[in-house]
């Protein structure tokens, strides 16, 4: 789940500056976490608690309002109560990596999956993102081969994971869809020789840089770990209460722990 809040974080400063570049530097003065990690980290302590998706998801945009977040999302949000409002946006995506740490099985992580989604993003597309997301991350968990887990996500939700980063980049432009967004951040994490190289490949697309790095930085937390360095300094970036819920669920689920340098 750390994948996720770093490339977040790296990745915010590149959302309304798009670049076609993997010559980037990491960590940014003015890089910071955004609306993906405070959803993410909403969902990893919903699952520490055995709260409801709802209410920490609303909890926590109340406490942090000014993160980005999209504007049916930020008033669903805000409103009591409010039903999902069929959302086929990448924010159910984004947000979903916990649940493959908390989950005991492959059915109960796809269920999870489609429950953490459908709160606010109940359009198919939205869930079937989200539980894209998931199988990758619990599969890679779970000790499958990136070839396996490719053509699983590929079979199974039926995405065309067989363009390179090199043949999506010329022609990929800001996509907020799940379907405009879960494949690419997928194929950035495959087609990646380690960690740091999955975050500069979905950050080099152009498009919506901070969730598209969300995403394949949850899978690659997973497939080749997070250098130390850069999982110290991920962490130094988010603030104290939230690096306490990090905390929180690590202790609780954590199954991967930072690679040295």
């Amino acid at each position: 789940m750390l994948g996720a809040i770093i490339n977040d974080i790296v990745g915010s400063v590149y959302e309304a500056n798009p670049i076609k570049t993997m010559d980037l530097p990491l960590f940014h003065p003015a890089a910071t976490f955004t609306d993906d990690t405070v959803c993410t980290l909403a969902v990893a302590d919903c699952l520490v608690t055995g709260g409801d998706f709802a209410q920490y998801l609303r909890g926590y945009v109340r406490s942090f309002p000014d993160r980005g977040y999209g504007q049916m999302f930020l008033e669903w949000a805000f409103a009591d109560g409010a039903p999902a409002y069929g959302s086929w946006g990448n924010g159910a995506a984004m947000r979903v990596a916990p649940i493959a740490y908390a989950a005991d099985t492959f059915d109960a992580a796809i269920d999870l999956a489609r429950r953490s989604a459908s709160v606010s993003h109940d359009h198919p597309e939205a869930i079937k993102g989200a539980q894209a997301v998931v199988t990758g991350v619990f599969m890679a968990l779970s000790g499958e081969s990136a070839p396996t887990i490719r053509h699983q996500i590929g079979d199974r939700f039926k995405y065309d994971l067989s363009p390179s980063v090199d043949a999506i980049r010329p022609t990929y432009s800001f996509d907020v869809s799940c379907q405009g967004t879960v494949p690419q951040a997928i194929i950035c994490a495959f087609d990646a020789e380690n960690f740091e190289d999955a975050l500069r490949n979905a950050i080099s697309l152009g498009g919506d840089a901070d969730t598209l790095a969300c995403i394949a930085g949850g899978l690659a937390e997973v497939l080749y770990g997070i250098p130390n360095h850069i999982a110290q300094e991920g962490k130094y970036r988010l603030l104290p209460e939230l690096r306490e819920v990090l905390q929180h669920f690590n202790n609780k689920f954590g199954r991967q722990r930072p690679i040295s340098d």
